[in-house]
């Protein structure tokens, strides 16, 4: 059953287009919970309403449309009805319900529905918020598919499950830490029997997520992801045994439970691969931006320095040229070497030159240290990308090598325990020795 809903106000043209004679046959099921008994009259009445409140969109129009090739009784759509009232928040409001008989494309005579609720609640006089709806109505869609066993459109699957062979780095990592949600493990199976009319669709829709289906140990149907968890069809799909034996057939052209083990492993360990070469083209990448940064960083510097000492030169002359000016020449600075004051002169000219030398010395250090910082955030940068860097290689890699060692050695070891366990072996013969009991094969 599909469902397509939207607010909307204009009641009168919504009535008109109800109650269109193009259909073969107009039906007006139900008019509940307004005071007028036709289309016209009760939607006048839910505008009546709305105008004591800003809601413009006073109506919720929803059509029912059955699958295609299913014939769907009074009483079904009554209930998808229900459902969608329920789900969208609107029990108990006022609504019609229209049944409406229309000649398809193929000339086969269809019936689908209309049913319109009037959203204002006359207790608080304010419109029922309508949020979220197509994704309510898609739920309940999704479970009328599922009660009546129809085939479901393929857009209506519902699952969280993900193609590995489409996973990115994160969404492997994600993977990993999450556990499988059984609720949803049984909704994604349902969903992919639900979509599937063939084994073929079945395997396809299982391989999209990841899934493998086989033959189970006693002639069942399986299906195994890349763990090697085997999930039992019937059960996870809520058929019965002989429902999925007549659409699946017969089980012996199916893959083992180890072959479909080792595929469903392949699929993921060949994504892994491919993520390790996207790590690694990514990784030569940012190197390259980082010893792109590294240099235009050292040139930076170098120029900053000869920038420094080129002003340290010219504030040097500068500072020499009005310090020499302060000792008089002549006469005068006989005078002064007379009286003392040129010893003075001299003596300050030392001090400011050698102060001068401290302060250019402090700049040239503080220059230096600020430079040394940009440098360790560059190199701490670049540590903690090559770390990273390596640790995923090293996750990836050791992800691979696991899933090959599991697909390769569970089922042997489960075979070996079989064997070990199995109720026709032959017992080991008791025999005896003076040490005590002994066994021998």
């Amino acid at each position: 059953m599909i469902f397509v809903g939207n607010q909307r106000g204009g009641g009168k043209d919504l009535a008109n287009h109800l109650m269109k004679e193009e259909n073969e046959h107009v039906t007006v099921h139900e008019v509940r919970g307004f005071v007028a008994s036709d289309l016209h009259g009760a939607f006048q009445e839910s505008y009546a309403i709305s105008r004591a409140t800003h809601c413009k969109q006073h109506l919720y129009s929803l059509s029912l449309n059955p699958p295609k090739d299913e014939r769907v009784s009074v009483s079904e759509f009554e209930d998808a009805i229900a459902r969608a009232e329920d789900r969208l928040g609107l029990t108990g409001q006022p609504r019609a319900i229209v049944f409406h008989k229309k000649i398809g494309a193929d000339g086969e005579l269809r019936r689908h529905a209309h049913a319109v609720w009037c959203r204002i609640d006359t207790n608080e006089m304010k419109a029922i918020h309508m949020a979220h709806d197509h994704r309510k109505l898609n739920d309940v869609s999704r479970e009328l598919y599922l009660k009546h066993d129809w085939t479901m459109p393929k857009g209506l699957m519902k699952s969280e499950w993900k193609d590995p062979s489409t996973y990115s780095l994160a969404e492997w990592q994600q993977a990993k830490r999450a556990e499988r949600d059984p609720k949803e493990t049984k909704i994604m199976f349902q969903d992919a029997w639900a979509i599937s009319d063939s084994r073929s669709a079945f395997q396809a829709a299982l391989k999209e997520r990841g899934l493998i289906l086989a033959r189970g140990d006693r002639r069942g149907y399986v299906a195994l992801d890349h763990q090697g968890e085997v999930y039992a069809i019937a059960k996870w799909t809520g058929q019965k045994t002989k429902a999925v034996k007549a659409r699946l057939g017969d089980p012996d052209t199916l893959p083992s439970v180890k072959e479909a083990h080792q595929q469903a492993a392949k699929i993921v360990t060949d994504r892994l691969s491919a993520l390790s070469r996207e790590q690694r083209r990514k990784a030569a990448r940012d190197q390259e931006r980082l010893d792109t940064l590294k240099a235009r960083q050292e040139v930076e510097q170098r120029q900053e320095r000869a920038k420094q000492e080129m002003l340290h030169t010219l504030r040097q002359q500068r500072e020499a040229k009005e310090r020499d000016a302060r000792v008089r020449k002549g006469f005068m600075g006989l005078i002064d070497r007379i009286t003392g004051k040129r010893r003075k002169i001299e003596a300050q000219n030392r001090e400011a030159t050698l102060k001068a030398k401290a302060r250019d010395q402090k700049e040239k250090q503080r220059l230096s240290a600020q430079q040394a910082m940009m440098r360790h955030r560059v190199e701490t940068k670049e540590k903690a990308f090559r770390e990273r860097r390596e640790a995923v290689m090293r996750e990836l890699g050791q992800d691979q090598s696991d899933l090959r060692k599991s697909a390769d050695t569970r089922h042997s070891e489960q075979e070996f325990k079989a064997r070990r366990t199995r109720p026709n072996s032959p017992r080991p013969q008791r025999g005896r020795s003076r040490d005590g009991p002994e066994y021998s094969p």
